[in-house]
């Protein structure tokens, strides 16, 4: 069950719930580059993830040096960095059994 979220976290204002213009399929969201290819969707999306794991890391460093005062900012990025994950767990099982669904398929 996911808890509700509490007045704790602060206000969110609308740049927190802002998507900005969709991105053509294949192009890379963070940079607006790509060939179209499925190869460089998934790298974009790859870098993505290492970069909210990195961001996640600098949070938990920052907060446990004293240099982060606001705590609710490690633990967002914390938390970012888990659904991007879980997310991408997911999208690797659904992946895999696609592949193996196609590969038992006889012909």
């Amino acid at each position: 069950m996911i808890p509700a979220i509490s007045g704790a976290v602060g206000p969110l204002g609308p740049s927190e719930w802002n998507l900005g213009p969709p991105t053509p399929v294949g192009q890379n969201a963070a940079t607006g580059s790509g060939d179209g290819s499925f190869g460089s969707a998934l790298t974009g999306a790859i870098n993505s993830l290492e970069a909210s794991q990195a961001n996640a890391t600098t949070a938990s460093q920052q907060l446990a040096t004293g240099q982060l005062t606001d705590p609710t900012q490690a633990i967002t990025a914390v938390e970012n960095a888990s659904l991007a994950m879980d997310l991408a767990s997911q999208i690797r099982t659904k992946l895999v059994a696609g592949v193996n669904q196609v590969f038992q398929t006889q012909v």
